[in-house]
């Protein structure tokens, strides 16, 4: 099993802590009295029973700092624990309902039996624009709701991070066309939004190297969906550094990955 330096951080009214950890790293800030969570690091590793393990053990040491301490808390879930897939607009589908039947469908056709095991949101990106669906694991977020009771907070909501990120940067998007880019340990998930329209949501696994190929990647990506013309504008969502004067072919923006998931709405 790799090794990633795994902390959280816990900004209170009494002050920061700062600890290491053996499993899951997380970050966890308390903004008034709501605490956010936001998963950073990957602990690699098959099945997703190793990841529910770290998740109680890791949530159980950051709550027992917290005892005392009351309020609502909002996880923002790393795009590793999420499955998306985009609907096109249909002016048929006129309710919530009908849009979470066809997003499940989508689900079930793309992964079998095991969709049904997992929870279903939908994103509007814009009125009459394609629906972000993203799926969980049901027994994922049931545990984390149960960890937050255990310690007196209230789970109020489970965002995956590139929504999270989206609704951070949505105004400076616009009605423009960009490729967001989100850094997690081994992987990087690829969103394309043309005039204001999301186009593609893909993940892929890559290697430490990854910053000196995006521009292959994104070519190669860009040839897949068919585009006539190349996005230029490209914003990445790093865990560290990054460098934007690397690319001189693009207009190319680095925000923070802990800053995005750790800011307030």
């Amino acid at each position: 099993m790799a090794s990633y330096e795994k902390f959280f951080r816990i900004i209170t009214d009494s002050g920061v802590f700062t600890r290491k950890l053996n499993t899951y790293g997380l970050l966890l800030q308390m903004i008034k009295d709501k605490y956010r969570l936001g998963y950073v690091f990957e602990v690699p590793g098959k099945g997703s029973a190793l990841y529910y393990n770290t998740h109680e053990i890791s949530l159980a040491v950051s709550l027992d700092v917290l005892a005392g301490h009351k309020g609502t808390a909002a996880v923002v879930l790393a795009d590793q624990f999420v499955r998306y897939a985009l609907l096109g607009y249909n002016e048929t589908l006129k309710t919530p309902e009908q849009w979470q039947a066809l997003a499940a469908h989508r689900f079930g056709t793309l992964h079998g039996p095991r969709a049904a095991e997992w929870q279903v949101n939908i994103t509007e990106t814009a009125p009459m624009g394609p629906r972000i669906a993203c799926a969980v694991d049901r027994a994922l977020i049931t545990r984390l709701a149960d960890i937050f009771a255990s310690a007196g907070l209230h789970l109020a909501s489970v965002q995956p991070f590139l929504v999270a990120a989206f609704n951070r940067i949505r105004k400076s998007v616009g009605n423009g066309s960009c490729w967001i880019v989100v850094e997690e340990p081994g992987r990087l998930t690829l969103a394309l939004i043309q005039r204001g329209m999301w186009l593609a949501i893909r993940g892929r696994r890559v290697e430490k190297g990854w910053k000196s190929v995006l521009p292959e990647i994104l070519e190669r990506e860009s040839a897949f969906l068919g585009l006539s013309q190349p996005v230029t504008r490209v914003i990445v969502c790093a865990q560290g550094d990054f460098d934007t004067e690397m690319y001189q072919a693009w207009r190319t923006e680095a925000l923070g990955y802990r800053e995005l998931a750790l800011a307030g709405e």
